[in-house]
Formats: C-alpha cells, sequence, structure tokens
C-alpha cells in the first residue's frame, strides 16, 4: 500500500457497528444486575439472588399447582347447596306463594328452634376460614346476626358460604333460616339473643355501584369518634347528597319514626278534644304573615306567594264557626338564614281555637298537649328512642304534670340578673333564648316552658294587644330545651282593630281584603300557634342540626336532592 493509500485508510471513518453487534452488548448490559448503588453484583451475590428466583418460581408454581388441584376437587365434590343460594329472578309480582314473613324486630328467645323467612339488607358480611361466614341483616331499626355455616355437611356448601361473602354491602336478599341462641349475646347487633343459621339465600336486589359510605360509619357517635380519631367521619353535606343511603342507618330510621309519632299524637290529641283537621292552599294571593320573607311565584300571568304559614285560612276557619281546627303542612319561608335551626320549608303543625272568656284556654290547653306528646313518646316510642340516643345521647326532658308559665318581663329580669344587657322590648337574641332555656333550668328544673306577654312591636300585625299594657300582647311562645317550637297569641278577630294593626305595620289593608272581610261578618275571640314539627323533634332529641332530621331539607343553599 502506497503512502498515500496508507493516509487515506488512517483518515477514513470507523465502519458503524452492525445491528447483530448491537444486540449482542444490549443482551451483556441486560444481563448485568445492578445493585442499590447502582454497581453491577459480584460472583457470589448473583448466585444468591438467582438461588433466591428460583425459589420464588418453585413457590409460585406450587401455589398453582395446589389452586388447580382445589377447584378440580371441589367440582368433583359438586354443590350440596346449589339451589339453596344464588341470584333470584327480578320481581315482576307473576306468583304469589303466601309465605308467612318474620320481621327481624320480632325475633325473641321464644321462637328458638323455628324456620322463619326474612327480607332484610347484608349491612357487612365477615367470613371465618372457608366454611363460615358472618352476615349482619338489618329490616328498619332492627339487626340481627346471621350465619352461613358448611360444617352442616351436606346442607350447606362452602361455594354457598363464598357467596354469601361475596354478596356486596346493602344487597337486599331473602333467606330462610333457624332461629338459634348464640353461647354469648351478639353485642353488635339490636337483636342480641338470638341469631339466624341459614337454610337458604337469594340475592332479590343487589347493589351494583359504589357506595358513598359505610353504614357503620353513618352510624357512628361523637364519642365513637373521640376515642378513635381514625375512623372515617361522615360529614353532614356527604350524607344529604346522598340521603337514600344515609337515611338507611337504624338511627335515621328511629328519627323519622318519632317524626311521624309527633304528627300522630298531635292530632291524636287534638281529634280527642274536638278538632277539626283542615287542608289550606299553599298558593296565595298575598302574604299571609307579612313582611318579605315569602316566595313569589310567577301564576299563569300574575303573581301569587307560597304560604308562609295557614294563618289567614285557619281564622277564616273560625268565622265560618269550625270552633277547633289544626293542620299538618309545608310552610315556606324565604329566609336567607343558613343556621343550625332554621330551614326554607318546613312541616307546620298548625292550630286555632275559639274560646270563651280568656286566651290562656287556649295557651294551656295547647301546653298541655305537648305534655301528652312527651310523655307518650318515652312510653310508647322507648325503642326508637334507645337506639337514636346510643349515636345522639341526650336525657329525657324534663316535665312537671303541668306547664310551667313565665311572662316576657320575667324572662327581661332573669337574664338581667345573670348579666345580659337588653332592653324591656327587646326581642332574644338566639343566644340569650338559648341561656334563658339554661337560666330556667337552673331556677324551675323545666327543659318546656311557655313564655307568655310578648311585646307587641315584634309580633305579628293580627296578634291581641294586652289590654292593660299597649306595649305588649297577648302573645306567648313555648320553648323546648331552651329552644323556641312554637310561636302563638290571641288573634284579633275585630276588624276595625284589625285595620288598624296592619296600616301600622305599614302593610296595605287592600292586598288583605278578603281576610279582612271574614271579621265583619262576625268572629269569636279565638287564640292558637304554629309549631314547627323539625324543631320539636331535634330539640326532644338533642339533635344539634335540623338538617338531621328533615327528610330533604330545604335551605337557602339545598333544593337537592
Amino acid at each position: 500500500m502506497s503512502e498515500q493509500e496508507q493516509q487515506k485508510s488512517a483518515t477514513a471513518p470507523a465502519a458503524e457497528p452492525s445491528s447483530q453487534q448491537i444486540g449482542a452488548v444490549t443482551n451483556q448490559m441486560q444481563d448485568v444486575v445492578l445493585d442499590s448503588e447502582g454497581n453491577p453484583l459480584s460472583k457470589k451475590a448473583l448466585k444468591k439472588l438467582e438461588k433466591e428466583r428460583e425459589k420464588e418460581k418453585k413457590k409460585q408454581e406450587r401455589l398453582e399447582r395446589e389452586a388447580a388441584e382445589r377447584a378440580a376437587r371441589e367440582a368433583a365434590e359438586g354443590d350440596c347447596a346449589a339451589d339453596k343460594y344464588g341470584k333470584a329472578e327480578i320481581n315482576m309480582s307473576k306468583t304469589q306463594t303466601n309465605t308467612k314473613w318474620t320481621e327481624i324486630k320480632n325475633l325473641s328467645t321464644a321462637m328458638a328452634g323455628q324456620t322463619v323467612n326474612i327480607q332484610a339488607r347484608v349491612q357487612n358480611s365477615r367470613p371465618t376460614g372457608n366454611k363460615m361466614c358472618f352476615l349482619v341483616l338489618r329490616e328498619g331499626t332492627a339487626t340481627v346476626q346471621g350465619l352461613v355455616d358448611a360444617n352442616r355437611e351436606n346442607v350447606i356448601s362452602k361455594k354457598m358460604v363464598k357467596y354469601a361473602n361475596s354478596i356486596p354491602s346493602e344487597s337486599i336478599v331473602s333467606i330462610t333460616a333457624e332461629v338459634t341462641v348464640p353461647k354469648e349475646p351478639v353485642k353488635s347487633c339490636t337483636i342480641g339473643n338470638v341469631e339466624l343459621t341459614v337454610n337458604s339465600l337469594f340475592v332479590i336486589s343487589e347493589v351494583t355501584t359504589v357506595l358513598p359510605f359505610s353504614i357503620e360509619d353513618a352510624s357512628r357517635s361523637e364519642e365513637d369518634y373521640e376515642k378513635d380519631p381514625t375512623l372515617n367521619k361522615v360529614l353532614l353535606d356527604t350524607r344529604l347528597n346522598s340521603r337514600v343511603v344515609d337515611l338507611r342507618t337504624i338511627t335515621n330510621n328511629a328519627i323519622f319514626k318519632i317524626q311521624a309519632a309527633v304528627g300522630l299524637l298531635f292530632r291524636e290529641y287534638l281529634t280527642n278534644q274536638n278538632f277539626t283537621e283542615i287542608h289550606s292552599p299553599k298558593i296565595i294571593g298575598a302574604a299571609s304573615e307579612g313582611g318579605s320573607n315569602v316566595f313569589q311565584i310567577s301564576y299563569f300571568k300574575r303573581s301569587a306567594y307560597l304560604a308562609q304559614s295557614p294563618q289567614l285560612y285557619k281564622q277564616a276557619c273560625i268565622a265560618a264557626d269550625f270552633g277547633r281546627v289544626y293542620e299538618i303542612g309545608p310552610v315556606f319561608r324565604a329566609e336567607n338564614a343558613n343556621t343550625y335551626r332554621h330551614l326554607t320549608e318546613y312541616v307546620g303543625l298548625d292550630l286555632e281555637c275559639s274560646f270563651r272568656e280568656h286566651y290562656h284556654e287556649v295557651m294551656y290547653m295547647i301546653g298541655g298537649m305537648f305534655l301528652y306528646i312527651f310523655k307518650n313518646l318515652e312510653s310508647r316510642w322507648a325503642h326508637e328512642l334507645e337506639i337514636i340516643r346510643q349515636q345522639y345521647p341526650s336525657e329525657p326532658v324534663r316535665i312537671d304534670d303541668k306547664p310551667l308559665c313565665l311572662e316576657f318581663k320575667d324572662a327581661i329580669a332573669l337574664l338581667r340578673k345573670h348579666g345580659e344587657e337588653i332592653g324591656d322590648l327587646d326581642d332574644f337574641s338566639t343566644p340569650q333564648e338559648r341561656r334563658l332555656g339554661e337560666l330556667v333550668k337552673m331556677e324551675y328544673g323545666a327543659d318546656f316552658y311557655m313564655l307568655d306577654k310578648f311585646p307587641l312591636g315584634i309580633r305579628p300585625f293580627y296578634t291581641m294587644p294586652d289590654p292593660n299594657n299597649p306595649d305588649y300582647s297577648n302573645s306567648y311562645d313555648f320553648f323546648l330545651r331552651g329552644e323556641e317550637i312554637m310561636s302563638g297569641a290571641q288573634r284579633i278577630h275585630d276588624p276595625a282593630l284589625l285595620t288598624e294593626r296592619i296600616k301600622a305595620q305599614e302593610i296595605d289593608p287592600a292586598t288583605l281584603a278578603d281576610y279582612i272581610k271574614g271579621f265583619e261578618y262576625g268572629c269569636p275571640p279565638h287564640a292558637g300557634g304554629g309549631i314547627g314539627l323539625e324543631r320539636v323533634v331535634m330539640f326532644f332529641l338533642g339533635i344539634h342540626n335540623i338538617r338531621n332530621v328533615s327528610l330533604f331539607p330545604r335551605d337557602p343553599k339545598r333544593v337537592e336532592p
């Protein structure tokens, strides 16, 4: 090779490696195992790693082999309970078998050995090995433990146990079971002195989505969270956003049984006092209470309002000689109040009653009604109260045989005696109202009391003035655990005085012409009151937010669900 050729060869670029050469180097690099610091492992360490890998491989092969053998054995064994569990067909009311069904709340030790049919929700399931599964079954305010036990040869299979454990929480099942008495009471269930040994188990409505929270979490008390801060706490907004699930807790079920009971006892007492139940319109042409806290709606080609109360219609019925009337119905208040005790729609318990001589005839009759309600709740709904008080602890309401009655002046004096600054004719602030309740309980030992003779300037236009002092009125409020539950008064039944009072509150009498007209035809003296159902339930139970006792609460921020 000439010198010139040698120089060309020396300066020529090196040939690029082939793909085979690159692959070989890559494989060599992949085979290099690095330690935690990025350095290649020594031969000794590499040998140890290879042994560990081989050991893990053999372990996985063994587990797969055992699983296959187990599956083969189960397939060979068959399923002795194949017709005793599974998902039932959709109930389309195709047949009726006249099966006798038992409610969980009615189970007792006297039924031991009997076979019962139950439909309930599976609140949760807990397997014990592959032969037993415990179920918490819930119906209304009652829970009981169910046991699916494959140790009962040729009756229950392992497959049935496995199926029971796979049922999603809150699914509804239909079961046939034998009532048995456990060795120890089941403390986690309301029915703890018996349990159900399951013979058949069919899902009739399966949960097909993720629950927003567990029923166990939604059932905890504040004390539970204080003992264990790591527990999941379900916030109020979360509850209300998924109210259908929230209402399933035994506590909520019991709360609304108490709410229904208050309505029942209200009707019961007043019916026995010769009252007539009425149903007044809720779409009205003028604000029933005056003021601006009224919902205006479009009503065809004019405006109308949602009733703030049935006040005008109750009084119209008195003018129509009904004598004594009551109503249970919705009340609407357009108050932008985001407090623990205000709603924009609530259930009103309203009553109106004519009297012979003095409005105290009506006031004390209403006081007796509340005593009747409170006493009967404690005696006739003791089961529900026991459940509620486990999650929301409270003492029974302290009452006497006759309701305590104080005058507004007495309340002002009591507050001032204990350092509160308040004028003679000032209305109470919420803190003063609650403080007054504390002082009344301290001085008189009562959770429930009536306050009479409120200042005229803080009452509605239809309130009768006090004949002995024009600054005050023949009006009253009732309080429970330091909070107002009812407002009432003697109403003005004289049309001239009524018109005068309407004008004094800067309301145009023309907007109430039909109302005033009823009194021009003659009307007996009468008195009554308006009660908030949710407030009665809330304060009776000692619950701290009215939304917890409203089925689907409405407030300035919530119109759903």
